[in-house]
């Protein structure tokens, strides 16, 4: 049974540090300017789905992810002839992420992280207890 919740919450810390470098890359990436007339930089969205059971047994078996998707490419036009990147019009693109949406998900994402790594260690110290029992 511990087993299980070990693989479980091991399949939740892979999930959740691939949102976590999701949207560390989106934060990184949210001033890059390209011309008015090409696609920004595309925000990253992670799927996750439970993973399937193959036994059929009900029991969960922890999660994946299961794709990422890509944000739109057509970003928000800021006036701004003076840049070496400005298009013929004097605009340049910058991608539409939102910092505060980012940062939001990027602490629900840690918070998830730490709770898989809590349920892993606590059932760590639960196999250390039962070790100790048979001495």
């Amino acid at each position: 049974m511990l087993f299980g919740a070990i693989n479980t919450a091991g399949s939740g810390l892979t999930v959740y540090r691939t949102w976590l470098d999701a949207v560390s890359d989106n934060i990184a990436n949210m001033n890059d300017a390209v011309p008015g007339d090409q696609p920004s930089f595309q925000e990253r969205f992670i799927d996750a789905a439970a993973k399937a059971d193959p036994s059929g047994s009900g029991i969960g078996t922890g999660v994946e992810v299961t794709g990422v998707k890509l944000g739109d490419t057509q970003g928000r036009l800021a006036f701004q002839p003076d840049s070496p990147l400005a298009d013929a019009k004097g605009y340049v693109k910058y991608p539409d992420i939102d910092l505060g949406e980012q940062m939001s998900q990027m602490m629900v994402a840690q918070r998830a992280y730490q709770a898989n790594l809590t349920t892993i260690d606590r059932a760590r110290d639960a196999y250390q207890a039962a070790l100790e029992l048979g001495k």
